[in-house]
């Protein structure tokens, strides 16, 4: 009786488990359709011109257009960062893409802070 007893505890903390698990999923998943949605609806292509189009084929490989290009890319990544965390998840690399659940995360605030 007792270790039956001892099974059905066991039992009912995996299920308390696995429905909180459950819902944070649930959370996470609402969250990321959201993000999705608004990027695909940010992503909208746009007609690009013919004559632009030409323009780009006679640019050379090292123009320096090229390294501006470089450098907005490293400032998108952090500001996508920031945005991802801003959103609720983690950006350190301790819970990198995990829910935030409980406020600010200081290793994220100081991945963030970093400059």
């Amino acid at each position: 009786m007792g270790s039956l007893h001892l099974e059905l505890g066991a039992m009912k903390q995996k299920i308390k488990s696995l429905l909180e698990e459950n819902n944070r999923l649930s959370i996470e998943n609402q969250q990321l359709r959201k993000v999705l949605k608004r990027e695909t609806a940010s992503q909208t292509p746009k007609p690009v011109p013919a004559a632009a189009v030409e323009d780009d084929s006679h640019a050379m490989p090292n123009d320096e257009p090229a390294l501006a290009s470089d450098a907005i890319g490293v400032g998108q990544g952090y500001d996508n960062l920031a945005r991802l965390y801003h959103e609720g998840f983690h950006i350190c690399n301790l819970y990198y893409g995990h829910l935030r659940t409980e406020g600010d995360c200081l290793f994220c605030l100081s991945f963030l802070n970093k400059e």
